[in-house]
């Protein structure tokens, strides 16, 4: 077996996401490519420091690009080729670590995007992100079993925490779920009878449980309004609706809103953590809402407030 498909393989074997595997596969190759194609068991300290020196001094790569890279090289040595690294003591000129504070949106800032975006499933998601602090890709893989409209929750299943979590619904989009929930079983039927009905499975549920890709329970609730080819089984089969489509709509709304700051769809999971940190929500709360491993990770958010505070802040130049 190819040394690119091992990693691949090793990948799936850990549960690592499709882009953390194509991420991997991507700095391994370059790393291979950089010393003539020489084969990595030949390589060892002095390679990797020459290979992260160079991202650092002659790509002029970002931090966390350089340490993508790194953690890249780790996981083909130890998880692929059964090397450690861990005493080799590895020592590269590092590219400057930036500490940036996130952007985040005023609730008036929020509500003015949100109202530039028409009622419908775009406009459903930003809120969905905004109403429970999620990812997009969270949002984007929702199921309709994840509406708990019973407990009035949503539960998250398997996140990039690998640590499940249950989240209040919005109140205000209660309503919109149930409509939708309707709306996508007659649909759900509807495909049905003309041969289709399936919907991509986690990998272990798919062949633990083979007919469960055709239960209601296990379409997405952001589905698209068309079926396509799945690229990986090459069934026909309705997906969810797409990052590339969904921020194709945020930026057009953005736009139309005239606010003048750099928005993504993470953008707003920002805000939704400073706008609780704000309204006295307790940080290890936050923590939990936000599915952060670490505290230190949800600490951002009280710098962000601490900025955003108008007390005991002030210009010179106010005073003249």
């Amino acid at each position: 077996m190819k040394l690119l498909d091992q990693v691949s393989v090793k990948c799936r074997f850990l549960h690592h996401s499709k882009n953390t595997e194509a991420t991997y596969i991507y700095w391994i190759k370059k790393y291979i490519l950089f010393h003539q194609k020489k084969h990595p068991k030949e390589l060892g300290k002095k390679e990797i420091e020459a290979f992260l020196t160079h991202l650092a001094v002659v790509r002029e790569v970002a931090a966390s690009t350089q340490n993508q890279a790194f953690n890249a090289l780790l996981f083909l040595y130890k998880q692929v080729l059964g090397i450690s690294l861990e005493n080799q003591n590895i020592n590269a000129l590092r590219a400057k670590q930036r500490v940036r504070l996130p952007v985040v949106l005023s609730t008036q800032e929020v509500s003015t995007v949100m109202d530039c975006m028409p009622d419908n499933i775009y406009c459903w998601i930003l809120k969905t992100i905004y109403g429970c602090g999620l990812r997009l890709k969270e949002a984007l893989n929702l199921r309709i079993k994840d509406i708990d409209f019973a407990y009035n929750r949503m539960v998250i299943w398997d996140s990039k925490s690998l640590s499940d979590r249950s989240l209040p619904l919005p109140q205000k989009m209660i309503p919109t779920y149930r409509k939708l929930t309707n709306a996508n079983k007659i649909l759900h039927e509807q495909d049905l009878k003309g041969g289709f009905g399936s919907v991509q499975m986690p990998r272990a549920l798919a062949r633990k449980y083979p007919n469960a890709d055709k239960e209601f329970k296990w379409q997405f609730l952001f589905m698209m309004n068309q079926v396509s080819k799945d690229p990986n089984s090459g069934k026909i089969r309705r997906h969810h609706v797409l990052p590339s489509t969904f921020s194709r709509n945020l930026k057009q709304a953005v736009i139309k809103s005239g606010v003048n700051k750099k928005i993504t769809a993470h953008t707003f999971r920002h805000s939704y953590a400073t706008h609780l940190l704000q309204a006295g929500t307790d940080i290890r709360t936050i923590q939990e809402l936000l599915g952060h491993k670490s505290l230190e990770t949800t600490m951002i958010y009280t710098h962000v407030v601490r900025e955003l505070s108008q007390h005991n802040r002030y210009s010179p130049l106010d005073c003249l």
